[in-house]
């Protein structure tokens, strides 16, 4: 029995006791156990023979820990069967304590202790050990004849004084690939280190799909890859940096979607990183094609495949001007004004493992700022060449950027704010449009559904002769948000409608210009606004479809300054839809799809709105840049009585009936995360059927 008790300064720790029996420790032969600061926890630990040394890791992450307590004592067979019987039959696992003691000790300790590798993993690798299970189990459908197209795929390599550890690495990725139809092009751009030619030299002997070419000076990176690029014959080219590596099964992954989608000119798949032990980590699961985050920073990266008539029509990589460091960014750019999003393809499988070393991206941006810099360029030259007037602005991070569009003149914008009474909400709201907006051209319509309170209608007096851009305008009915909101539509003089709730308060002066700004380009539908809740954590930063069965608010719940999943809270990005709470859309966009649906009462009218806006062709926008306050539904209360939750049902029910294909798969989300919370998680942590033989 080992008893043990840890101090930490994180709740949960992945300990691990191992055992040499002689040939030293192996991960196989380890005894997981979950370990929870403070407290004393217990396992069985079976050793088939005599042990040599033990070894105990506390922890395989960084933190600061006190062992307590550490007690490993000899039980008797009955004791150790007795409680492994009771832990299966707590776990559900076996069914009655005569089950459990029919088995043999082996059975018994092969279900125990399968209980504690399971839950000792993190959900990435959980994940992965499913990844490995359905590779396994689709063995016999990756033969060559079940595919009808068999593309020959140009793998191109620029290298320069890569460790020859590493460069074997990347080649050696590449040689494993279940696909067989692949060429590899390298350029060394006139390496000093002489290993680099003794190791491409060497594989050339090995493979003759290896080709390579020594540079006669340093061109950098963009010269480099043109050279690689021109021993290219294949159809289609993927990417691949030196000090990287690729799923053994990337190249079949890429065929099976070229097959799919014959008429695609890009093809992209999700990533992850991996330390120079060869452990993954973080796992980057991506949106499908998403201009506006693309304009945000370069998410696509890796792996990223183009058909090579595409590359040709560009000019291959741009050399001599400045973006070295970005120039994947800027090739991928420049790819994306001559082909449509239908012919864009994102695989939402990690094909590519990013090398974390030291002077590697993948460690940081900071390792190589100089990459921002060329972004900015690549990203201010797409600009320019599709004739749009904006500049491109650094943000406090490296290699994320901010698009300042030109606003077209200075539109009136309409705000509408349904409220009934609540001036204690209403009132702050009204008065921070007024002080804090650095926008001055609009016009506030205050939607007022029925008010009886004297101080209200005192104040609506008050506030209409003080500000001949705020109008109360009657709306006697029973409350009806989408209802009350085309009402006000109707009347609204402006160009730009906004939703304002009428809980909402005003943070960033230039949230007007920052909203009208995206809602002024013709290919944008609804743009929506980062809100917090008062203390400061997030309330919405755009909708997620699918979440908790329906639709809800991306990384609510995390604090103010957070980066988000891949600095999703500090980009602008394309998403499915946004909340009403705070939504700009042209008025002419409005009128087009028939304002909101008036069969949604309360719930999932924005929702059901911002799909409707995009099935009509347009892209909804989340934007960070643009902070409001939002005290959430305070007029309306909360969804407590029968006949609310009823109403809420029926919402919903009409919300799937029509969306249901949306819902279960939102293009801007990934199937690789949760859809039981907010918070970008993994999927699939609880449900994963986690063998000991998978983990193996």
């Amino acid at each position: 029995m080992l008893e043990l008790e840890v101090v930490a300064d994180t709740k949960i720790l992945p300990s691990k006791l191992y055992a040499d029996y002689g040939h030293g420790y192996r991960e196989v032969e380890g005894f997981s156990l979950p370990v929870e600061s403070g407290r004393l926890t217990k396992r069985i630990c079976y050793f088939p023979t005599r042990v040599r040394s033990l070894r105990f890791d506390p922890t395989d992450f960084s933190a600061k820990i006190e062992v307590a307590h550490f007690v490993l004592a000899k039980v008797t067979r009955g004791f150790a069967v007795r409680r492994m019987s009771r832990k299966l039959i707590k776990s559900g696992m076996v069914n009655s304590i005569q089950l459990a003691r029919s088995m043999s000790l082996e059975a018994l300790w092969a279900k125990y202790n399968a209980l504690f590798v399971q839950r000792s993993l993190s959900g990435y690798e959980a994940q992965l050990v499913r990844e490995r299970e359905l590779y396994l189990q689709s063995r016999s459908a990756r033969q060559l004849s079940t595919l009808s197209v068999k593309p020959l795929i140009s793998i191109v390599v620029p290298v320069y004084n890569c460790p020859s550890g590493l460069l074997r690495a990347c080649l050696d990725s590449v040689m494993a690939q279940s696909y067989p139809n692949w060429q590899l092009c390298i350029a060394d751009d006139a390496s000093t280190n002489p290993q680099v030619a003794q190791t491409l030299n060497y594989y050339v002997k090995q493979d003759k799909r290896i080709r390579w070419v020594k540079r006669e000076e340093n061109g950098h990176i963009c010269a480099a890859s043109n050279s690689a690029l021109s021993l290219a014959e294949g159809d289609y080219v993927a990417l691949l940096d030196h000090d990287d590596s690729l799923l053994e099964h990337a190249l079949w992954e890429v065929a099976t979607a070229i097959q799919d989608n014959p008429s695609a000119d890009i093809f992209y798949s999700d990533e992850d990183f991996i330390d120079m032990e060869g452990k993954r980590f973080s796992p980057h699961y991506k949106s499908d094609w998403n201009p506006a985050l693309l304009l945000s920073h370069n998410y696509i990266t890796h792996l990223a495949v183009f058909r090579r008539e595409l590359l040709d029509q560009v000019g291959g990589f741009r050399e001599g001007a400045g973006v070295e460091g970005a120039q994947d960014y800027d090739l991928l750019l420049r790819c994306t004004e001559h082909t449509e999003a239908g012919r864009i393809v994102h695989i939402p499988r990690v094909l590519y493992h990013w090398r974390a070393h030291e002077g590697s991206t993948a460690l940081g941006p900071q390792e190589k700022s100089y990459t921002s810099l060329a972004g900015q360029r690549a990203l201010q030259d797409h600009l320019a060449r599709k004739g749009i007037k904006a500049e491109v602005r650094e943000t406090e991070d490296d290699n994320l950027y901010r698009v300042d569009y030109h606003l077209e003149g200075e539109p009136l914008v309409s705000l509408l704010i349904p409220t009934r009474d609540a001036l204690d909400v209403v009132g702050p709201c009204v008065e921070s449009i007024l002080a804090r907006s650095s926008y001055h051209n609009f016009e506030v319509m205050i939607l007022d559904n029925g008010s009886v309170e004297s101080e209200t209608l005192e104040w609506f007096e008050h506030i209409t002769a003080a500000d001949s851009r705020i109008r109360v305008l009657r709306y006697d009915a029973p409350f009806n948000y989408s209802a009350i909101n085309n009402f006000g539509a109707a009347h609204a003089r402006g160009e730009i409608l906004g939703l304002v709730n009428n809980d909402v308060e005003v943070i960033t002066p230039g949230w007007i210009e920052e909203l009208v700004s995206l809602a002024q380009r013709p290919e944008n539908g609804c743009i929506g606004a980062l809100l917090y809740y008062p203390d400061d954590t997030v309330q919405h930063a755009g909708v997620i479809l699918g979440l908790g069965g329906y639709a809800a608010h991306s990384h609510r719940g995390s604090p103010r300054g957070s980066p988000g999943y891949f600095n999703r809270l500090k980009v602008r990005q394309n998403l499915s839809a946004v909340t009403g709470a705070c939504l700009f859309v042209r008025k002419a966009v409005y009128d087009q799809v028939g304002g909101l649906d008036e069969a949604y009462t309360v719930a999932y009218n924005d929702v059901d709105f911002c799909l409707r806006v995009q099935e009509a062709g347009y892209l909804n926008v989340f934007t960070p840049v643009a902070e409001l306050y939002h005290h959430e539904s305070k007029t309306r209360g909360q969804e407590d009585t029968p006949e609310k939750i009823a109403r809420f049902d029926q919402e919903k029910a009409r919300l799937a009936d029509r969306w249901g294909a949306l819902l279960r798969r939102d293009p801007f989300y990934n199937p690789n995360l949760t859809h039981a919370r907010e918070d970008f998680s993994l999927a699939g942590q609880n449900e994963l059927a986690v063998s000991e033989a998978a983990v193996v």
